[in-house]
């Protein structure tokens, strides 16, 4: 039993020490874009789900304070927090491409000084 598990142990070595060395080829810019995509998803999925718990808890507090109220206790409620923003619908808007950024021209043609040219 011993001798298995020993055998097993060593390949799972041998494979997570090939994996390390393996690359993977540069992603295409496409790739690029649709990852950025759905990270800003992801993200705008996450404000989402924040305004919804805040909105919830907002909701329980008022049933507690109402309850509360009308038991005759006197409840004061907490320091004023800001209220639930809502982040609206996702939209999703790429950044320009790199490359239009370096292709201006980093000095006008007619600022550049031309050598005379030489005499014969």
């Amino acid at each position: 039993m011993s001798k298995i598990l020993t055998v097993c142990a060593g390949l799972a070595a041998a494979t997570l020490s090939l994996s390390a060395w393996a690359k993977l080829p540069p992603q295409s810019d496409e790739a690029k874009a649709k990852a950025a995509e759905a990270a800003a998803k992801t993200a705008h999925g996450g404000k989402v789900a924040n305004f919804q718990l805040c909105k919830s808890m907002d909701k329980v507090a008022a049933a507690y304070f109402a309850q509360a109220k009308k038991e005759g206790k006197a409840v004061k409620p907490a320091a004023a927090t800001e209220p639930c923003a809502d982040p609206g619908p996702f939209v999703y808007t790429p950044p320009p491409p790199a490359g239009a950024a370096s292709a201006a021209p980093a000095a006008p043609a007619a600022a550049v000084a031309k050598a005379p040219a030489p005499k014969k």
